[in-house]
């Protein structure tokens, strides 16, 4: 490849911190793009621009990734700027005060987004009482509370060489790029993070009425954690219900019912919990129909299994996603980076595809199963009718409104 993709994946995220201390892996994200002594915002930002790259990070709930992709060429210097920022980040006290401000900024304009907004409600009801539940960014009162010195802290508990996991892929010269890694010094007073496996959810339902010409629904259900013998089943569950255009609830609720314009459904996976969502926004006349939907679709496929050409789409499009993803650095990278963090070694794509093709239809049953109505919880945001999703939620209600216009 003529490119080539750096990324240092450090073992911490938002499930992490205290209540009181939400958003600090976050806030550490943006404080690091501040530069060190001696690279100032300024020159890093001239230093990518001047050769065309991308230098950037990102922030999840169990890790947080600072990487650049560029020209292989110009590797070392995105590897020296990395490490750099990694070794002695300047966390100055006025930098505090500008990302501060910045990050307030980020949290109003999520807020704006009621789909958004019906995400971060759901996440509170299935992982109660956990960091996996609150959004990476934190509150607008942890921010306003969040100290430098308390950032210095987070960033010395979990930012040593044993918490970190750099991923290369590219056309580069690696053996460069490690021995600068060499060079790194430890950090003796950092370590892996322990983590408190969420309690399960008490209340199953949350609405937030607000004026939008939509009602944005959010529902879904617990599952398993990165090892549980069905992943691989549960990925395919997800992709025929709602990851793709062939998706059943995009046939249904777009397709041929014309009850929304998106409707989808997304799998996360943490180390000990995952949660399988499906994401939909429509007009308020229709949302009690598409909530009823939702879960008819679900309990028909756990109760009659899918069909063999269903199972084969969702394979095929699993499959050429990993294939595809390896063609690219950034990709690939972050790929290998994230497996030796979860898995503490890098799955070959033989493995990893041996896995897929073994789910047999029993299995996606069998996932699909643990989708109960008795355990489901959904978050709504707009203007939301009181107790009409409640009722198509938990009270098996059936579909009134069935339209066959198509958009």
């Amino acid at each position: 490849m003529a490119s080539a993709a750096l990324g240092f994946f450090v073992g911490a995220g938002s499930r992490d911190e205290t209540q009181e201390r939400a958003g600090t892996s976050h806030f550490l994200e943006h404080l690091l793009f501040k530069g060190t002594n001696d690279l100032s915002a300024t020159a890093l930002a001239e230093a990518f621009d001047e050769v065309g790259g991308d230098c950037n990070a990102f922030t999840t709930k169990e890790y947080t990734a600072f990487y650049a992709r560029l020209l292989a060429d110009d590797a070392p210097m995105a590897m020296e700027i990395l490490a750099s920022l990694i070794e002695q980040p300047a966390l100055r006290p006025q930098d505090v005060e500008t990302e501060r401000a910045v990050i307030t900024e980020e949290l109003a304009m999520h807020s704006d987004e009621p789909s958004d907004r019906s995400v971060e409600l759901f996440s509170g009801l299935l992982f109660p009482d956990s960091a996996l539940g609150r959004d990476t960014l934190g509150t607008k009162a942890s921010i306003a509370s969040l100290s430098t010195a308390t950032i210095r802290t987070f960033f010395d508990a979990h930012y040593g060489p044993q918490n970190i996991v750099v991923g290369i892929a590219g056309g580069q010269d690696t053996n460069r790029l490690i021995q600068r890694l060499e060079q790194m010094p430890s950090r003796p007073d950092s370590s892996v993070p322990h983590r408190m496996t969420p309690p399960s959810p008490r209340e199953r339902f949350l609405a937030h009425r607000t004026k939008t010409e939509q009602v944005h629904l959010t529902l879904g259900w617990r599952l398993p954690g990165r090892d549980d013998p069905l992943r691989a089943a549960f990925a395919v569950t997800n992709h025929l219900l709602g990851g793709g255009l062939s998706s059943r609830l995009f046939q249904r609720i777009r397709e041929r019912e014309a009850l929304a314009y998106s409707v989808w459904s997304e799998r996360e996976v943490y180390e000990d919990a995952g949660a399988l969502a499906i994401m939909a926004g429509t007009s308020p006349a229709h949302a009690r129909d598409v909530a009823a939907i939702c879960l008819e679709e679900v309990e028909r496929l756990a109760e009659d299994g899918p069909t063999e050409r269903e199972v084969a789409i969702a394979k095929g499009n699993l499959r050429a996603d990993l294939l595809l993803s390896a063609e690219d650095s950034g990709a690939r990278m972050s790929f290998i980076a994230s497996e030796v963090l979860f898995f503490g070694r890098v799955r070959t794509t033989e493995e990893i595809l041996d896995e897929l093709h073994s789910v047999t239809m029993d299995q996606v049953t069998q996932a699909a199963s643990c989708l109960r109505r008795d355990t489901v919880c959904a978050a709504a945001v707009g203007p939301v009718k009181r107790g009409e999703l409640e009722e198509a939620l938990f009270e098996n209600v059936k579909v009134s409104h069935r339209s066959r216009r198509r958009l």
